[in-house]
Protein backbone atom coordinates (compact mmCIF):
# COMPACT_ATOMS: atom_id res chain seq x y z
CA UNK A 1 0.00 0.00 0.00
CA UNK A 2 1.25 3.38 -1.17
CA UNK A 3 2.13 5.40 1.91
CA UNK A 4 2.04 9.65 1.82
CA UNK A 5 3.87 12.06 3.78
CA UNK A 6 0.94 14.46 4.26
CA UNK A 7 -2.94 13.95 3.87
CA UNK A 8 -4.95 13.58 0.65
CA UNK A 9 -7.58 15.56 -0.44
CA UNK A 10 -11.07 14.46 -0.02
CA UNK A 11 -13.42 14.96 -2.59
CA UNK A 12 -17.10 15.03 -1.74
CA UNK A 13 -19.01 14.50 -5.64
CA UNK A 14 -22.20 14.59 -6.86
CA UNK A 15 -23.23 11.26 -8.59
CA UNK A 16 -26.00 12.96 -9.39
CA UNK A 17 -29.82 11.23 -9.95
CA UNK A 18 -28.71 8.44 -11.31
CA UNK A 19 -27.65 8.06 -15.26
CA UNK A 20 -23.97 7.82 -15.45
CA UNK A 21 -23.79 10.53 -18.14
CA UNK A 22 -25.19 12.92 -15.91
CA UNK A 23 -21.84 13.41 -13.65
CA UNK A 24 -20.37 16.29 -14.27
CA UNK A 25 -17.21 16.76 -15.88
CA UNK A 26 -15.36 17.47 -13.07
CA UNK A 27 -16.14 14.82 -10.97
CA UNK A 28 -15.85 11.88 -13.77
CA UNK A 29 -12.34 13.35 -13.87
CA UNK A 30 -12.05 13.06 -10.10
CA UNK A 31 -12.95 9.49 -10.16
CA UNK A 32 -10.59 8.90 -13.42
CA UNK A 33 -8.13 9.05 -10.81
CA UNK A 34 -9.01 8.61 -7.35
CA UNK A 35 -7.15 6.17 -5.51
CA UNK A 36 -9.94 5.48 -3.48
CA UNK A 37 -13.85 5.87 -3.70
CA UNK A 38 -16.36 5.45 -0.86
CA UNK A 39 -19.82 5.45 -2.43
CA UNK A 40 -23.37 5.50 -1.36
CA UNK A 41 -25.96 2.99 -2.12
CA UNK A 42 -27.80 4.92 -4.82
CA UNK A 43 -24.96 5.55 -6.54
CA UNK A 44 -25.23 3.03 -9.74
CA UNK A 45 -23.22 0.20 -10.11
CA UNK A 46 -21.93 1.61 -13.91
CA UNK A 47 -21.24 5.07 -12.31
CA UNK A 48 -18.16 2.77 -10.73
CA UNK A 49 -17.31 1.60 -13.64
CA UNK A 50 -15.26 5.51 -14.22
CA UNK A 51 -13.08 4.28 -11.86
CA UNK A 52 -11.65 0.89 -12.92
CA UNK A 53 -8.04 1.66 -10.76
CA UNK A 54 -9.53 2.67 -7.82
CA UNK A 55 -10.27 0.66 -4.31
CA UNK A 56 -14.25 0.57 -4.00
CA UNK A 57 -15.96 0.91 -0.86
CA UNK A 58 -19.28 1.02 -0.37
CA UNK A 59 -20.81 2.74 2.62
CA UNK A 60 -24.44 3.04 1.77
CA UNK A 61 -27.06 4.06 4.10
CA UNK A 62 -30.94 2.80 3.05
CA UNK A 63 -33.56 2.89 5.33
CA UNK A 64 -34.42 -0.22 7.18
CA UNK A 65 -31.07 -1.83 5.82
CA UNK A 66 -27.96 -2.28 7.36
CA UNK A 67 -26.05 1.11 7.37
CA UNK A 68 -22.08 2.56 7.84
CA UNK A 69 -22.44 4.44 10.67
CA UNK A 70 -21.87 8.35 10.07
CA UNK A 71 -19.21 8.33 12.22
CA UNK A 72 -17.41 4.92 11.28
CA UNK A 73 -17.94 6.76 7.47
CA UNK A 74 -15.89 10.21 8.90
CA UNK A 75 -13.04 8.23 10.52
CA UNK A 76 -12.56 5.47 6.90
CA UNK A 77 -12.31 9.10 5.62
CA UNK A 78 -9.99 10.33 8.03
CA UNK A 79 -7.50 7.22 7.66
CA UNK A 80 -7.59 7.30 3.98
CA UNK A 81 -6.16 10.60 3.69
CA UNK A 82 -3.41 9.21 5.48
CA UNK A 83 -2.91 6.43 3.00
CA UNK A 84 -4.05 7.56 -0.16
CA UNK A 85 -3.28 11.09 -2.67
CA UNK A 86 -7.24 11.65 -3.91
CA UNK A 87 -10.19 10.38 -2.15
CA UNK A 88 -13.52 10.35 -4.01
CA UNK A 89 -16.60 10.32 -1.14
CA UNK A 90 -19.06 9.54 -4.00
CA UNK A 91 -22.73 10.84 -3.01
CA UNK A 92 -26.31 10.18 -4.50
CA UNK A 93 -27.62 13.71 -6.36
CA UNK A 94 -26.37 16.58 -4.53
CA UNK A 95 -23.60 16.48 -1.93
CA UNK A 96 -25.03 19.22 0.08
CA UNK A 97 -28.65 18.43 0.26
CA UNK A 98 -29.62 15.49 2.43
CA UNK A 99 -26.27 13.78 2.26
CA UNK A 100 -24.67 14.52 6.01
CA UNK A 101 -21.93 16.65 4.23
CA UNK A 102 -21.31 18.64 7.05
CA UNK A 103 -20.56 16.17 9.25
CA UNK A 104 -17.92 14.65 7.10
CA UNK A 105 -16.62 17.96 6.36
CA UNK A 106 -16.28 19.02 9.87
CA UNK A 107 -14.20 15.97 10.89
CA UNK A 108 -11.65 16.28 8.07
CA UNK A 109 -11.11 20.35 8.29
CA UNK A 110 -10.69 19.51 12.08
CA UNK A 111 -7.64 17.68 11.43
CA UNK A 112 -6.22 19.94 8.38
CA UNK A 113 -7.35 17.94 5.73
CA UNK A 114 -8.11 19.60 2.23
CA UNK A 115 -11.82 19.30 1.41
CA UNK A 116 -13.48 20.10 -2.11
CA UNK A 117 -16.99 19.64 -2.97
CA UNK A 118 -17.81 19.11 -6.35
CA UNK A 119 -21.70 19.68 -6.76
CA UNK A 120 -24.30 17.24 -8.73
CA UNK A 121 -27.60 16.96 -10.36
CA UNK A 122 -30.35 16.73 -7.10
CA UNK A 123 -33.18 14.24 -8.06
CA UNK A 124 -35.63 17.06 -8.16
CA UNK A 125 -34.12 18.64 -11.13
CA UNK A 126 -34.01 15.22 -13.09
CA UNK A 127 -37.63 14.53 -12.29
CA UNK A 128 -38.75 17.85 -13.16
CA UNK A 129 -36.48 17.41 -16.98
CA UNK A 130 -37.99 13.51 -17.10
CA UNK A 131 -41.93 15.50 -16.73
CA UNK A 132 -40.45 18.03 -18.71
CA UNK A 133 -42.38 20.34 -16.66
CA UNK A 134 -41.17 23.47 -14.52
CA UNK A 135 -40.89 23.31 -10.50
CA UNK A 136 -41.83 27.01 -10.91
CA UNK A 137 -44.14 28.26 -13.26
CA UNK A 138 -44.64 31.95 -14.17
CA UNK A 139 -48.23 32.85 -12.62
CA UNK A 140 -48.00 29.31 -10.78
CA UNK A 141 -45.45 28.58 -8.65
CA UNK A 142 -42.79 30.97 -7.59
CA UNK A 143 -40.74 29.48 -4.67
CA UNK A 144 -39.66 25.32 -4.42
CA UNK A 145 -39.10 23.98 -1.05
CA UNK A 146 -36.88 20.49 -0.93
CA UNK A 147 -38.31 18.37 1.81
CA UNK A 148 -37.43 15.13 3.72
CA UNK A 149 -38.58 13.08 7.10
CA UNK A 150 -35.56 10.54 6.99
CA UNK A 151 -33.79 10.72 9.80
CA UNK A 152 -35.91 12.61 12.31
CA UNK A 153 -38.63 10.70 12.58
CA UNK A 154 -38.56 9.81 16.29
CA UNK A 155 -38.64 13.88 16.40
CA UNK A 156 -41.67 14.43 14.72
CA UNK A 157 -43.61 11.59 16.09
CA UNK A 158 -46.56 12.65 18.69
CA UNK A 159 -46.17 10.61 22.28
CA UNK A 160 -50.19 10.48 22.34
CA UNK A 161 -50.86 9.22 19.12
CA UNK A 162 -47.43 8.31 17.47
CA UNK A 163 -48.24 9.46 14.50
CA UNK A 164 -46.01 12.29 11.88
CA UNK A 165 -46.20 15.63 12.87
CA UNK A 166 -46.69 18.32 10.39
CA UNK A 167 -43.12 19.99 9.73
CA UNK A 168 -42.96 23.62 9.71
CA UNK A 169 -41.21 24.76 6.80
CA UNK A 170 -43.34 23.05 3.64
CA UNK A 171 -44.96 26.60 2.62
CA UNK A 172 -44.04 26.85 -1.02
CA UNK A 173 -45.70 26.62 -4.22
CA UNK A 174 -43.91 23.49 -5.45
CA UNK A 175 -43.15 21.05 -2.78
CA UNK A 176 -40.67 18.08 -3.57
CA UNK A 177 -40.11 15.15 -1.04
CA UNK A 178 -37.41 13.12 -1.01
CA UNK A 179 -36.95 9.70 0.74
CA UNK A 180 -40.84 9.88 1.97
CA UNK A 181 -41.66 6.67 0.49
CA UNK A 182 -42.75 5.24 3.66
CA UNK A 183 -45.60 8.10 5.15
CA UNK A 184 -46.32 9.36 1.23
CA UNK A 185 -50.20 8.66 2.36
CA UNK A 186 -49.21 10.94 5.71
CA UNK A 187 -47.69 13.71 3.79
CA UNK A 188 -50.48 13.81 2.02
CA UNK A 189 -52.93 13.52 4.62
CA UNK A 190 -50.94 16.54 6.30
CA UNK A 191 -50.60 18.78 3.20
CA UNK A 192 -54.87 18.50 2.40
CA UNK A 193 -55.66 19.12 6.13
CA UNK A 194 -53.01 21.94 6.81
CA UNK A 195 -53.24 25.86 5.88
CA UNK A 196 -50.92 25.34 3.12
CA UNK A 197 -53.27 25.95 -0.17
CA UNK A 198 -53.13 22.38 -1.21
CA UNK A 199 -56.17 20.11 -2.15
CA UNK A 200 -57.68 16.79 -2.94
CA UNK A 201 -56.91 17.64 -6.16
CA UNK A 202 -53.40 19.06 -6.61
CA UNK A 203 -51.43 17.20 -8.77
CA UNK A 204 -48.54 14.58 -7.56
CA UNK A 205 -45.60 12.90 -9.56
CA UNK A 206 -43.99 10.26 -7.50
CA UNK A 207 -40.84 8.79 -9.50
CA UNK A 208 -38.79 6.24 -8.63
CA UNK A 209 -35.07 5.36 -10.34
CA UNK A 210 -34.93 9.05 -11.55
CA UNK A 211 -32.83 9.37 -14.75
CA UNK A 212 -31.79 5.39 -15.01
CA UNK A 213 -33.55 2.16 -17.29
CA UNK A 214 -35.47 1.70 -14.24
CA UNK A 215 -37.35 4.81 -14.26
CA UNK A 216 -41.20 4.69 -12.89
CA UNK A 217 -44.17 7.58 -12.67
CA UNK A 218 -47.09 7.78 -11.13
CA UNK A 219 -49.36 10.63 -11.12
CA UNK A 220 -52.56 11.73 -9.50
CA UNK A 221 -54.07 14.09 -7.07
CA UNK A 222 -53.02 14.70 -3.41
CA UNK A 223 -56.69 12.31 -2.45
CA UNK A 224 -55.44 9.54 -4.08
CA UNK A 225 -51.82 9.45 -2.35
CA UNK A 226 -53.87 10.35 0.88
CA UNK A 227 -56.30 7.33 0.44
CA UNK A 228 -52.84 4.90 0.02
CA UNK A 229 -53.65 4.51 -3.62
CA UNK A 230 -50.20 4.53 -4.86
CA UNK A 231 -48.64 2.43 -1.34
CA UNK A 232 -48.97 -0.93 -3.77
CA UNK A 233 -47.03 0.77 -6.36
CA UNK A 234 -43.82 1.78 -4.44
CA UNK A 235 -40.59 -0.81 -5.60
CA UNK A 236 -38.68 -0.88 -2.28
CA UNK A 237 -35.37 -0.96 -3.86
CA UNK A 238 -35.96 2.20 -5.80
CA UNK A 239 -35.25 5.85 -4.44
CA UNK A 240 -38.61 7.81 -5.10
CA UNK A 241 -39.52 11.22 -5.08
CA UNK A 242 -43.11 12.83 -4.05
CA UNK A 243 -43.14 16.28 -6.06
CA UNK A 244 -46.95 18.18 -5.69
CA UNK A 245 -48.06 21.54 -6.68
CA UNK A 246 -50.14 23.47 -9.25
CA UNK A 247 -47.06 24.09 -11.11
CA UNK A 248 -47.12 20.24 -12.15
CA UNK A 249 -50.44 20.19 -13.93
CA UNK A 250 -51.32 19.46 -17.27
CA UNK A 251 -49.44 22.42 -19.18
CA UNK A 252 -52.21 22.77 -21.43
CA UNK A 253 -55.10 23.02 -18.39
CA UNK A 254 -52.69 25.43 -16.58
CA UNK A 255 -52.84 27.72 -19.82
CA UNK A 256 -56.19 27.97 -19.58
CA UNK A 257 -56.58 28.76 -16.01
CA UNK A 258 -54.00 31.55 -16.78
CA UNK A 259 -55.80 32.65 -19.29
CA UNK A 260 -59.34 32.53 -17.75
CA UNK A 261 -58.23 34.54 -14.60
CA UNK A 262 -55.59 37.10 -15.94
CA UNK A 263 -55.92 40.27 -18.35
CA UNK A 264 -54.85 39.96 -21.50
CA UNK A 265 -51.53 41.57 -22.61
CA UNK A 266 -51.03 43.69 -25.26
CA UNK A 267 -48.53 42.51 -27.46
CA UNK A 268 -48.85 45.27 -30.16
CA UNK A 269 -46.41 48.03 -28.95
CA UNK A 270 -44.17 45.19 -28.58
CA UNK A 271 -44.65 43.90 -32.08
CA UNK A 272 -44.38 47.48 -33.49
CA UNK A 273 -40.94 47.90 -32.00
CA UNK A 274 -39.20 44.86 -33.95
CA UNK A 275 -36.67 45.92 -36.06
CA UNK A 276 -34.83 44.54 -39.30
CA UNK A 277 -31.46 43.59 -39.04
CA UNK A 278 -30.84 46.74 -41.41
CA UNK A 279 -32.47 49.12 -39.13
CA UNK A 280 -30.52 48.08 -35.90
CA UNK A 281 -27.84 49.73 -34.54
CA UNK A 282 -25.01 48.45 -31.63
Amino acid sequence: MQKYTSFGTVYLVGAGPGATDLITVRGAKLLEKADIVFHDALVEAEMLNLCPQAIKVPVGKRCGKLSSAQHFINKRLVDAAQQYKTIVRLKGGDPMLFGRADEEIGALKKLGIEVEVVPGITAALAGAASLQQSLTLRGVSRSVAFVTLAQATEELKSAEDNQIQPIQSPNADTLVYYMGRKDTAKIAQQLINGQSNRYANTPVHVLEAVSTQRERHWSSTLGELAKGAADAWFDSSSPALIMVGEALRDAMKIKENLESSSPKINDSLQDSQILTNSRRRA
